[in-house]
């Protein structure tokens, strides 16, 4: 047997790449495939074959994926605990029978392979499907909460706009759709598109059925988008996790997918090919040596300032640009 455990406080996305890692590593095996923590999946839109129900996970062998960070100053998260930047850890090819795997679970290359398979392991239940008009939609799927309180991650009004001129420049038709965690944040972020926060099902549908997608840096969207029969262009932010600040380092390079365009902060589009060729001379003649840093040292305490007055600066920008397209 070869399963996973979702854990409490995971996201949807987080949840469904171990589910799809564990059980297409399971169908390679030819091994059973099982779930403990079946109780916070929390995805009954989904006819999910959960496997066996695994009620003690510590009767079974654990691996957990391997990693590899950066302790840079971009942010005090990523001084203290690093930056993710793994990519896929060939190790996990060669796990033992009746082992739980665990970890980031991101690669396309631990799945793609099972790619039909997947569209009808995630069929959406007919009672929660959900098609609303619109040809030419774009949804555009902004990550709020916890995130707009991090200058590292949050991606900037830049990304959306010029995200945005790109899909409008391709087809003059396009119409934007705002999907969301934070519909005020959304709001003041980009105003005058409409922005929508419904049921975890109805989010998740409006991002599969639609034609055009402007993805966050966040794993919510990604199998709505893989699995979609309709969505014809998909864009990302170069440097996933790390848009706002990398100099070259993904966080992580497993959220580099085929068939994915991926957009710099100066508005120019990369295949997941360019991406991938850029990244490996990168990590080859570029990637730093670093090591953490302790909370406490007075340098953390400095960054963590800095990036407080970046927020503080950026949250007034959205206010201010609120009202004056308000007042137009």
């Amino acid at each position: 047997m070869i399963g996973t455990e979702f854990l409490p406080g995971q996201g949807l996305g987080n949840r469904l790449f171990c589910y799809v890692t564990a059980r297409c590593l399971a169908a390679d095996r030819r091994a059973a495939f099982g779930t403990a923590g079946q109780e916070y999946l929390q995805a009954d839109f989904l006819a999910l074959d959960l496997g066996d129900r695994i009620g003690d996970p510590e009767r079974y062998r654990h691996y957990q994926e391997a990693e590899k960070r950066l302790y840079l100053r971009t942010s005090p998260h990523d001084m203290v605990h690093g930056c993710y930047i793994a990519g896929a850890d060939e190790g996990l090819w060669s796990v033992e029978d009746d082992t739980l795997i665990y970890g980031n679970l991101q690669d396309e290359r631990y799945f793609t392979r099972h790619r039909d398979d997947i569209r009808r392991w995630l069929t959406v239940r007919p009672e929660f499907e959900l098609h609303e008009p619109g040809e030419h939609r774009c949804v555009i799927n902004v990550r709020g909460g916890e995130y707009a309180d991090d200058p590292a991650l949050y991606l900037k009004v830049s990304y959306w706009k010029n995200a945005m001129r790109a899909m409008k420049a391709a087809d003059p038709e396009v119409s934007f759709l705002i999907v969301t965690d934070d519909v005020e944040a959304a709001r003041k972020l980009l105003p005058g598109i409409p922005a929508l926060h419904g049921s975890v099902a109805e989010d998740y549908c409006r991002v599969k059925n639609a034609r055009y997608l402007i993805l966050s840096n966040s794993s919510f969207a990604f199998f709505p988008a893989y699995t979609s029969d309709t969505v014809q262009r998909v864009i990302a932010p170069k440097y996933w996790a790390r848009h706002n600040v990398s100099d070259g380092y993904w966080a992580s390079e497993q959220n580099i997918y085929t068939g994915f365009e991926y957009m710099d902060r100066s508005g120019k589009l990369f295949s997941a090919k360019e991406c991938r060729q850029e990244l490996q001379g990168y990590l080859r003649d570029r990637v730093p040596e670093t090591t953490p840093y302790a909370e406490d040292d007075p340098e953390v305490e400095a960054v963590r300032r800095r990036c407080r007055r970046q927020m503080l600066i950026r949250k007034a920008e959205r206010r201010i640009a609120g009202f004056v397209s308000s007042r137009l």
